[in-house]
């Protein structure tokens, strides 16, 4: 079966750092992008960051120079450092990855940024 489990949320202060971890099984890691999205309250879920084959990497304008995204294949998993983190960045945080037209999803990991 294919497994997202994230991980690494927690309450930090403006400013702070938290990095969340992607743990994945049951599929070829390394031969799917896989990303990361977050909803906050009261807003629509956004894509945060992707790492793609090659290592290829996206960010959302709103993250980039803070966030960065990394895999490693040895442990089939996904992290997400996430660096000066501002109130807006409170939100459930999520990994996914799609193959075949199925999306598949970790369970949120919640962050809250403190002022």
């Amino acid at each position: 079966d294919v497994q997202l489990q994230a991980s690494g949320g927690g309450v930090v202060q403006v400013g702070g750092s938290l990095r969340l971890s992607c743990a994945t099984s049951g599929f070829t890691f390394g031969d799917y992008a896989i990303g990361w999205f977050r909803r906050a309250p009261g807003k629509e879920r956004e894509a945060v960051s992707f790492i793609g084959s090659e290592s290829r990497t996206y960010y959302t304008n709103s993250v980039k120079g803070r966030f960065s995204i990394s895999s490693d294949n040895a442990k089939n998993t996904v992290y997400l450092q996430m660096n000066n983190l501002k109130p807006e960045d409170t939100a459930v945080y999520y990994c996914k990855f799609s193959a075949r037209g199925i999306d598949y999803w970790g369970q949120g990991t919640q962050v809250t940024v403190s002022s």
